[in-house]
């Protein structure tokens, strides 16, 4: 080769493997890009989980389609950490044995990063054990049994959250209603035989007893009983007053009606579940006038509450625009909300992290039921405390606010209230 020809080689030999570099580069990068891009474009996974069928349906059907709505909003804002979500939903048909499926097939095969719902406070117990082994977050926004956030108090770190009103502020209430407030004497209970029936009549018992009462009578049925006349008469011949219950709506229902064709009208006083559709239809005129506490009424109270409703409304239309279950369609809302804050803040979908950024969440959240400021802690993972529920009462096949003053502090922001009164101290 020429010797004067040899730098143009050698710079054309250079200029080949710079380009080749840079070739190789660039198809690198491209790779990571697109590698970045797909793992951006991942959606996160929340599972939901609850009855869709069967008589706990009402409130099911209801805390899905809240969380549905609240899914919608937020994937149509951009989603979280730029990622849409996506829910993984399953009916558990109220029954333990499918709730543990459901709860393995979420973790194993599904790989949520969170699950939401638990309707039943007996299918929470047998199924989130198996989140808390994962370290996953579960968000219960309906199940009430007072144990349900402190199942695991024996262990380290607790990854059961919850934004509904726990039986030992519920309960309080209901004897506060019965006795106080309205002056009863003699009390009956009449409890259904599952956990949610057991612990809540527990919870009853324990605030009957600090106001120095006993009941007359303590009766329990079990799920599908279409007959409560037996009950009905104990209570009855005890010269019960007031009846206090604990159970869902298709059975209420058949105390109102076994009442009404017994002659005997005495009022019903109870836990949330007395404003489920499927006890107000089925109890027709012996449901009128049944008093429960609730987080939600169906009333647009602040702007943010008639949004809701009127989104609801058009997004699910149901029957004679009422919700059927406006507690477990409001709570289910929010929930989606809570976590959605915690990701976000956590800047991670990792389990722990979530749950960290749940215990301090440093900005509020504004939800339908409340106005989330702070609402957990290490130590305390219910978001609800006794100055949030009002009470509620069945008028005109409808839930509408008890009293003047409850419509007023349901108009009011009601944030959570660490010095609440009115829970009684939790069972360990």
């Amino acid at each position: 080769m020429d010797l004067a020809l040899q730098p143009a080689a050698i710079h054309l030999s250079l200029l080949e493997n710079t380009l080749k570099l840079v070739r190789k580069l660039t198809l690198s990068s491209l790779a990571l890009a697109f590698a970045t891009l797909s793992y951006a474009a991942d959606p996160i996974k929340i599972g939901v989980d609850g009855p869709f069928t069967g008589g706990s349906s009402s409130m099911g059907v209801s805390m899905r389609d809240g969380v549905r709505l609240a899914v919608g909003e937020i994937n149509k804002a951009g989603g979280v950490l730029g990622r849409q979500i996506v829910l993984v939903e399953r009916d558990d048909e109220a029954a333990n044995a499918r709730g543990v499926q459901i709860a393995q097939e979420l973790i194993n095969k599904e790989k949520v990063v969170a699950a939401v719902g638990y309707i039943n406070t007996g299918v929470a117990l047998a199924s989130q054990r198996f989140f808390q082994e994962a370290k996953i977050p579960v968000m219960n926004n309906v199940a009430t049994g007072s144990i349900i956030t402190h199942q695991f108090d024996d262990q380290a770190e607790n990854y059961i959250f919850r934004n509904a009103a726990h039986d030992s502020i519920q309960a309080p209430m209901v004897v506060e209603e019965a006795i106080t407030r309205r002056g009863f004497k003699k009390v009956a209970i009449l409890a259904d035989s599952t956990n949610y029936g057991q612990l809540g009549r527990e919870d009853l018992e324990k605030a009957l007893k600090a106001k120095g009462i006993t009941a007359v009578a303590v009766e329990k049925f079990n799920i599908k009983d279409v007959d409560m006349t037996a009950q009905l008469l104990k209570a009855k011949a005890a010269g019960a007053d007031v009846v206090l219950t604990y159970g869902i709506g298709p059975e209420l229902a058949q105390i109102a009606n076994g009442m009404t064709k017994l002659g005997w009208k005495v009022p019903m006083i109870g836990s949330w579940t007395l404003s489920m559709a499927n006890f107000i239809d089925n109890a027709g005129p012996g449901g009128e006038g049944a008093r429960m506490p609730q987080t939600f009424v169906q009333e647009p109270t602040t702007p943010k509450r008639q949004s809701f409703i009127i989104n609801y409304l058009k997004t699910f239309n149901p029957k004679n625009a009422r919700i059927d279950s406006p507690v477990s369609a409001a709570q289910g809302y929010d929930s989606i909300y809570l976590l959605a804050a915690a990701i976000t803040q956590a800047k991670s979908t990792e389990g722990p992290k979530i749950k960290a950024a749940l215990e301090n969440l440093q900005a509020p959240v504004e939800g339908v039921v409340t106005t989330y400021n702070k609402p957990f802690t290490v130590k305390d993972h219910d978001a609800i405390t006794a100055n949030i529920p009002v009470f509620g009462e069945v008028k005109g096949q409808r839930v509408v606010y008890a009293y003047p003053d409850d419509q007023k502090k349901a108009s009011e922001v009601r944030v959570k209230d660490v010095n609440a009164k009115g829970a009684l101290p939790v069972k360990k």
